[in-house]
């Protein structure tokens, strides 16, 4: 059975514009879309930790270096200029395919720069004193 797993994510970025009048689609600088592993036009999962507002959309790159990770159309009634929010991809993948998943994971300051990059390894099950699970 195929299951949907993170690949990875960008933590706590800060959005650095909201255009309500853009087509659509989150603006990302490549730098961040390259250390995550996002590709253009892939569909990723916008989590706004300022509000608790959540919604999909797509990627395109912005300007290298830029730091912009900008929030483009109607989801710019949802997040705003100033929002921390954690951006994440998905991808379908069987069980045992998804023991050697490791998820990207990049941390930033409050400029989007990146501070650390980290893969995401399994969690081992924790047993008792028992041996049970």
């Amino acid at each position: 059975m195929m299951r949907h797993f993170l690949l990875g994510k960008i933590h706590r970025a800060v959005v650095t514009r909201a255009d309500l009048d853009y087509i659509g689609s989150i603006t990302i600088d490549p730098l961040l879309i390259e250390a995550a592993g996002f590709l253009e036009n892939e569909k990723v999962d916008i989590y706004d930790v300022t509000n608790g507002s959540r919604i999909s959309t797509y990627v395109i790159p912005g300007i290298p270096g830029s730091g912009e990770v900008g929030i483009n159309g109607a989801a710019a009634h949802l997040v705003q200029k100033g929002d921390l929010v954690i951006i994440a991809n998905y991808g379908w993948m069987t069980e045992a395919e998804s023991e050697t998943n490791a998820p990207k994971v990049v941390f930033v300051d409050d400029r989007n720069r990146i501070t650390e990059r980290r893969t995401q390894e399994r969690t081992p099950v924790c047993m008792d004193a028992f041996g049970a699970v």
